[in-house]
């Protein structure tokens, strides 16, 4: 689930968006200074019915977040930016099978795709100074080939594969991705 995707699960829940959720937070004197995590989503959790990842996402709203420009720069940041032009033909490709957006965290690019619910994701894009690790979400495929179990290194998809060329962005790597779009 994206970060967007709790906001807009925790709006519908309660007809409150982040910065209703920060006014309340500072009328309770909850965003002074020393005001323990534990305290607000404690609060959140009795007084709204929120669970835990729901309410560590509101509580992230009351400091400021990096950009989602900010967080795809860093992926490719230093001896990572020789793989920006591949992630950015990768993206075009997969943005030819329908609306795709990006969700980049500090660590991995997600690819999503609205839903009637909000969005799903179906792929991840982890940059490193040697490859671009690709996480595709498709339970109905078998590890095959390059396409390994992801097992640890990604519990949110099902398959992992290892781009250390350019070339490797191939018809087989975007069927892959095609058929992990549909299934989301």
């Amino acid at each position: 689930m994206t970060f967007q995707a709790y906001l807009d699960t925790i709006k519908a829940k309660t007809g409150l968006g982040p910065q209703e959720f920060r006014e309340l937070a500072e009328a309770k004197g909850y965003l002074q200074p020393g005001v323990k995590t534990g305290t607000i989503t404690a609060w959140l959790k009795e007084d709204y019915d929120l669970g835990s990842g729901h309410a560590m996402a509101i509580v992230a709203t009351f400091t400021e977040q990096p950009s989602d420009e900010a967080r795809l720069a860093k992926q490719f940041a230093g001896a990572k930016s020789a793989w920006r032009p591949t992630f950015d033909a990768l993206l075009a490709s997969v943005r030819e099978f329908g609306t795709v957006d990006t969700a980049p965290t500090d660590t991995y690019i997600s690819l999503v795709k609205p839903t009637a619910k909000g969005v799903a994701k179906f792929a991840v894009v982890a940059v490193t100074a040697d490859r671009l690790d690709v996480g595709i979400k498709l339970t109905t495929a078998q590890a095959e080939g390059r396409f390994e179990v992801a097992g640890s290194w990604n519990s949110m998809v099902t398959h992992r594969v290892r781009v250390t060329d350019a070339a490797q962005v191939d018809a087989e790597l975007l069927d892959w991705l095609h058929r992990a779009y549909d299934a989301a």
